[in-house]
């Protein structure tokens, strides 16, 4: 049975010609062998797989040939070529720094450069992973270095450039190898599939080429093993289960259905994408990536960016044209800032599927309709269904998953920012009067408000930006809870910028009613007390202006260790909602959900 020899190692460029994507290097290297001007040392640096090493040799075999080419590559005839090529060369060695970094394996390489070559004209030491070398042995090193034997070469190769002492960087001509373009890498693997004699289709190939990232011999390594799994016939289906990596046909879809407001279909197909085991960020990595290709597909001066196959670019162009601009932009903006918080989140799936309902709602209409601006909350999910008629079984089900959705809106409002109206709570058993119930307790208000005109004065020293013109010089009226608390978190968010610390911690504080219309609230220390004092005034002068009641007052006391507030962690702040709302655990349930 005839030896196998894996793809990089048996389509190694032997010539500079044969070098893939580095031509500016190479026409570089060959005119210093035509002209005879060589540095008396080189620096070969770059990513890994991009032909550092095959370059150093390609040069030092082309520099001691002796009959060049015209072009300055090596005529492959002489007795110089053929000792290279049947590795007997006595004029050109090769050094692991990995593994030979002390100081006394730098002295020995130092006392071959003693002895001029027998066959040739130059001694080449090419060094590989220059960077591994000690900083004594970087030292010793130096002077050898900067004035060599006149028959003496060096070649230095290192994938991290950065580490290298800078001078050492100084006495080197630097050559900075680039990364494989997916173009170059699929062009070179259809070569050596039609020399293999193996099918393949393009797209295969191209993922072969992204999961590569720039480096040929890890595209090499890879194909070796999609032949073999493929048993000569390299499909896309095949390749993306061999490597496991996720369908591109998912991104497609997904943008397809956010672009329709379908999140039911998004998370349908993100409970599928997750039980063929794919991590929730390799997701919205992959998508980032989909939704810049299709940004980039939208314009046809930036076309050339896309590293794809043809067939591939007729489908980033087809979906840029059902894509609005503005809101590739969002979805990026989104994405990005997922990744972002991806690793600290202790609810990894929640987070994923919280980022895609956001995407899917970049065009939806806004949900508050009239009030002019758009809500800063998640629209509600089952909006269509709540208003679609529903069979008579099927409304008890209907109207839990409907009470929590109205609740999870609240909260999730209540914890971003207050709105200018307080959120519509859900009553299962009156549906139709769904809409009517939005801010119903402050309508009454505004109808006393208005019917009281004429007698009103405007209070001075509140702590808003824009205070209602006027207010009831003896106005009384009573408040509940509720306003309360929205009024004290609406004042928090209008307190001006010098008092933007004191607000945060207002806003972590409760206001209670203790006996209308004296509020009490507790402080968590003495130095939030004592900042809070020298605003109380102003503080009590909001509070009235904005609940129309001018006899409120206001009781601060500092809290005492057993008044503190236990935190609690998002496992527990389920675990209350679950038990005080059961209708949520019947929608985990139903939409397959888990807590992390």
């Amino acid at each position: 049975m005839e030896e196998y020899i894996v793809s990089a190692r048996k389509y190694r460029p032997t010539s500079f010609d044969t070098v893939v994507g580095q031509q500016a290097l190479t026409t570089t290297l060959k005119n210093a062998v035509k002209s005879g001007k060589l540095a008396h040392a080189y620096l070969f640096c770059g990513p890994r797989g991009v032909g550092k090493t095959t370059c150093a040799r390609i040069f030092a075999k082309a520099i001691n040939c002796m009959n060049p080419t015209e072009t300055g590559e090596a005529c492959e005839h002489c007795e110089s070529c053929q000792a290279f090529n049947e590795q007997r060369s006595f004029n050109i060695f090769e050094l692991d720094a990995a593994s030979n970094n002390s100081v006394e394996h730098i002295k020995t390489l130092m006392e071959q450069t003693r002895i001029p070559p027998q066959v040739g004209k130059y001694k080449v030491f090419i060094i590989d992973e220059v960077h591994m070398l000690s900083t004594a042995a970087f030292n010793a090193f130096l002077k050898t270095l900067e004035e060599p034997p006149a028959h003496v070469i060096f070649i230095l190769a290192t994938t991290e450039k950065h580490k290298i002492l800078p001078t050492i960087l100084s006495r080197c001509q630097i050559y900075d190898f680039e990364r494989m373009t997916v173009r170059n890498t699929i062009n070179h693997l259809k070569a050596v599939a039609e020399k293999e004699g193996v099918q393949y289709e393009e797209e295969a190939l191209a993922v072969i080429a992204e999961k590569a990232d720039g480096g040929m011999r890890d595209a090499l390594s890879i194909f070796d093993q999609a032949v073999s799994f493929c048993q000569g016939n390299i499909t896309y289906q095949k390749v993306i289960e061999d490597l496991n990596v996720l369908d591109s046909e998912y991104y497609f879809k997904i943008i397809d259905l956010a672009v329709e407001n379908k999140v039911a279909d998004i998370m349908v197909l993100l409970n599928q994408i997750i039980n063929k085991g794919f991590d929730g960020g390799l997701l919205i990595g992959g998508l980032a990536k989909h939704v810049r290709n299709v940004l980039m597909a939208k314009d046809p001066q930036t076309l050339p960016l896309l590293e794809v196959s043809d067939q591939q670019r007729e489908r980033y162009q087809e979906q840029a044209r059902k894509c609005e601009t503005r809101f590739l932009y969002d979805a990026l903006r989104l994405m990005n800032q997922c990744d972002i918080n991806y690793r600290l989140s202790s609810n990894k799936r929640l987070l994923v599927e919280l980022t895609l309902i956001e995407v899917a709602q970049i065009t939806q209409p806004d949900d508050a309709e009239g009030s002019g601006r758009k809500p800063r909350r998640l629209k509600s999910l089952f909006k269509q269904l709540i208003q679609q008629p529903q069979p008579k079984n099927a409304a008890p089900q209907v109207a839990a998953a409907e009470e929590v959705v109205s609740q999870s809106s609240q909260s999730t409002q209540s914890s971003q920012s207050f709105p200018s109206t307080p959120t519509a709570t859900y009553n299962p058993t009156s549906r139709p009067q769904l809409k009517n119930d939005i801010g119903s307790s402050f309508k009454k208000l505004r109808e006393k408000a208005k019917s009281s005109k004429g007698k009103m004065q405007v209070i001075p020293g509140t702590l808003s930006a824009s205070d209602p013109n006027t207010v009831i010089k003896d106005e009384q009226l009573e408040f509940t809870q509720q306003e309360l608390e929205l009024q004290w978190m609406m004042m928090c968010n209008r307190m001006p910028q010098h008092l933007s610390g004191i607000a945060t911690r207002m806003k972590n504080m409760n206001p209670v009613i203790k006996e209308m219309p004296r509020v009490e609230v507790v402080v968590e220390n003495q130095l939030a007390f004592d900042q809070m004092m020298e605003i109380k005034g102003s503080i009590v002068n909001t509070l009235k202006v904005y609940l129309h009641n001018n006899a409120i007052t206001l009781d601060m006391k500092v809290a005492e260790y057993q008044d503190k507030v236990h935190i609690l962690t998002r496992r527990e702040q389920f675990e209350l909602m679950e038990k005080e709302n059961p209708a949520i655990s019947k929608l985990r349930e139903l939409l397959d959900l888990e807590l992390a």
